[in-house]
């Protein structure tokens, strides 16, 4: 059995591609943005972020007595 076909699975993929939408745009996506290179946020807003949340919860934690 011999494949003559005119597209090889590389055609296939191709088009696929070619036709596949921007993932950062999906509409079930809700914060992910793809943005131009040199304006991402800085990864110390998340760091600031997480430590912010920490202290909280720690010193809400804190005031409950027991």
């Amino acid at each position: 059995m011999s494949d003559n076909s005119e597209t090889t699975p590389s055609d296939g993929a191709r088009a696929v591609v070619a036709d596949a939408k921007d993932p950062a745009r999906r509409p079930d996506v809700l914060f992910r943005v793809r943005r131009p290179a040199g304006t991402e946020p800085s990864i110390w807003w998340s760091i600031g972020g997480f430590v912010f949340v920490s202290v909280g919860v720690l010193v809400s934690l804190n005031l409950i007595p027991g």
